[in-house]
């Protein structure tokens, strides 16, 4: 049994050795930062976040971003909550460590005091022979971090020794303030009668910390003053909108360092829309927390970069996009932006699918930037029944028919205004507008439409209409006047229904409030050219390669291709549709055109050009092209391997040994380079 008993201590130990060799090892000063100088103020999710990073130049911009997200003047040059945070450590400290044997801020006072700052009010109970030493600190105006209007905290020395302890009247009750009390522990009126003998004012909060609430008359503590003190314990940290943390961490390897600790919060919403002719659009808008400008003289300017993605849910990436977005104003534009939202609106096509959509949107000005995240479902071309999600507007407009563009949130005839957040005011009138496909010759009679709202829960209207009378169809549009909804949380609910039973349905929350009037945003909107432009043959085909499928990318493209011969970017992809579908002739003959070009090349133009002749069996031909793209580019190791590889297949092994050299002196990391290399080395 002895060596059965040393294996198993062996291996436990071990397993110990191996639990803590995956605990996170962070170097001193962001240790300290973590479990002593934010302890109290950072939340779960922070904390999380920063014990992932790999790296100090990753922690030290994530604490910048911790105290940007807290400081309450962003633009001003010094951080206020940061600076009165450091002030407090430094008190407590000085001032409540003494006693206690402990630095101050691991006492219960330091404690608070970090967390609340100084009392409004502090009066102390020292050197009473009937109490142990204690101190009531009164707070007010704290309204901000959730707490009530006036409140009191009470510390005390438990048996009169050590440092003060943070007082519960549920869990200690005014017997534990009294030095002698020799009544029934469990009996509060007695023990606070006795105390407010003795000491009345400690007596008044020895039941409860809330002003004005006679805890007294019931016979023992509520329990809202041990609700108060968690909330206390929790402000900081409720205050966060810790959102900006997870999306740190999400991007920190995606935007460039200098905009790391800048995330702005924003709201966002996305739509789909389905053309009458037969592609399907994703609307989007974002809002950011604030736009941030550069001034010169009277005018006022940024620009935004625009990096869209859709992939699949496995990661498979569909389409990507890169925008950029200017935005010039005068003073009189700058006055009314300054008290509106900003909202920035766009669209593009999609292929049918399930896709996780992100928008990243960089402000070059402000080194800021924020995102938008959500899954999206293109629906195919089907004849089954099909309904989009209702979009919530504040305005409608028609639509300008004479201008031959498409623009965002622009649902058939006409153009609806509508906001991320989905807050209204009781003078609005709510307009839902969605699209409702598919609709057999049997079920249109009978068909109908019902909206039904819901206020916290419980039914709050129903307004139901026959299909028949929605002149505009595909498009629906029903419009809500607000005037009789309370301010509150609303959900709605809309349903397509055929002899009483419910089709399909969609949903939808919004809210009304109290305020007057909503400020309207500000827009910017990405227009698209008119349906019968190739940009959308083009965009369509490369979404189809990208997703595998290039028999239907090439008849997207060479439609494309036909409208607009001149297109690079059309070129490109349909010779990439070409060599996938090993057509390599067309795809020669499709690229020649673009070697010689008028205007500056395009590398990828070379290099697939060269890849489609060597394919083809023309190393010669391959090996031309990519010479040229080395006289117009420059030498890389791409280019090098490909003409090696084409010198290789003509025999000419001293020309492709001299190239395969030339690119390991450039990239030494390529191992099948140096098989390659090697292999010729031992023919010589």
């Amino acid at each position: 049994m002895r060596p059965v008993l040393l294996f198993l201590v062996a291996a436990c130990l071990l397993l110990a050795g191996a639990g803590d060799a995956q605990k996170p090892k962070l170097p001193g000063s962001y240790q300290k930062w973590l479990d002593e100088e934010v302890v109290y103020i950072i939340t779960p999710l922070e904390r999380d976040v920063f014990l992932k990073l790999q790296s100090d130049r990753e922690r030290d911009l994530f604490i910048e971003a911790f105290w940007k997200h807290r400081d309450p003047t962003p633009d001003a040059p010094l951080n206020e909550a940061k600076n009165e945070h450091y002030r407090r450590i430094n008190y407590v400290n000085r001032y409540y460590g003494r006693s206690a044997g402990k630095p101050g801020w691991r006492t219960d006072r330091g404690r608070i005091y970090i967390i609340l700052g100084e009392p409004n009010d502090v009066q102390k109970f020292e050197s009473k022979s009937t109490v142990y030493p204690a101190e009531i600190w009164f707070y007010q105006n704290k309204e901000a971090l959730g707490l009530p209007i006036g409140f009191n905290l009470v510390f005390y020395q438990e048996g009169g020794l050590g440092d003060y302890k943070l007082y519960s009247p549920a869990k200690d009750g005014p017997q534990a303030l009294m030095t002698s009390y020799s009544g029934d522990p469990m009996n509060y009126v007695k023990a606070y009668q006795t105390l407010r003998e003795l000491e009345p004012a400690l007596a008044d909060v020895s039941l409860s910390l809330i002003p004005g609430e006679s805890a007294s008359a019931m016979g023992r503590p509520t329990l809202a003053s041990d609700m108060l003190i968690q909330k206390v314990e929790n402000a900081p940290r409720a205050q966060v909108e810790e959102r900006y943390a997870q999306k740190f961490l999400e991007y920190k390897d995606a935007v460039e360092v200098e905009y790391t600790a800048n995330y702005l919060l924003s709201d966002s919403q996305v739509k789909i829309v389905k053309d009458p002719a037969g592609l399907t659009f994703v609307h989007y808008a974002v809002e950011p927390q604030r736009l941030s400008v550069n001034a010169h003289e009277d005018k006022y300017y940024t620009t935004l970069k625009i990096n869209g993605t859709a992939s699949t849910l496995a990661g498979q990436r569909i389409y990507q996009f890169e925008k950029t977005v200017t935005v010039n104003l005068d003073e009189s534009q700058m006055k009314a932006a300054n008290v509106q939202p900003f909202d920035l609106l766009d669209l593009f096509p999609l292929i049918p699918g399930t896709y996780k959509l992100s928008i990243l949107v960089k402000n070059e000005v402000s080194k800021e930037f924020t995102s938008l995240e959500q899954t999206v479902i293109i629906p195919g071309d089907t004849p089954a029944l099909q309904m989009t999600s209702p979009l919530l507007g504040y305005k409608t407009a028609p639509a300008d028919r004479t201008k031959k563009t498409l623009k965002p949130f622009q649902f058939g005839p006409r153009q609806v205004y509508s906001q991320p957040s989905r807050i209204f005011a009781r003078k609005d009138t709510l307009t839902v507008a969605f699209q409702v496909f598919g609709f057999t010759p049997q079920q249109r009679p009978s068909g109908r439409i019902r909206f039904a709202f819901q206020k916290n829960g419980q039914p709050a209207g129903e307004k139901e209409k026959p299909i028949g009378e929605y002149a505009e169809l595909p498009f629906i549009f029903e419009e809500f006047p607000l005037a009789d909804f309370a301010p509150a949380h609303y959900g709605l609910k809309v349903s397509l229904m055929s002899e009483g039973k419910e089709l399909l349905a969609a949903t939808e929350e919004f809210d009304v409030t109290f305020q007057a009037a909503v400020p309207r945003p500000w827009f910017y909107s990405k227009l698209m050219p008119d349906l019968l432009d190739p940009l959308y043959g083009r965009i369509i085909g490369e979404q189809l390669y990208n997703a595998g499928r290039p028999e239907e990318a090439k008849v997207h493209l060479e439609k494309a291709f036909q409208a607009d011969p001149a297109s690079t970017d059309t070129a490109l992809a349909l010779g990439q549709a070409y060599v996938a579908l090993k057509d390599y002739d067309k795809a020669v003959s499709v690229l020649s055109s673009f070697l010689n070009p008028a205007q500056a090349p395009k590398y990828e133009i070379f290099v697939l050009a060269g890849q489609a002749r060597r394919m083809r069996g023309d190393f010669s031909g391959a090996i031309d092209v990519f010479d040229r793209a080395v006289s117009h580019f420059g030498v890389n190791a791409v280019l090098l391997n490909a003409i090696g590889e084409c010198h290789f297949q003509l025999g000419k092994l001293k020309e492709a040994l001299a190239a395969w050299e030339k690119s390991l002196q450039l990239d030494p990391n390529q191992p099948e380079i140096k098989k390659k290399t090697a292999a010729l080395k031992e023919k010589k």
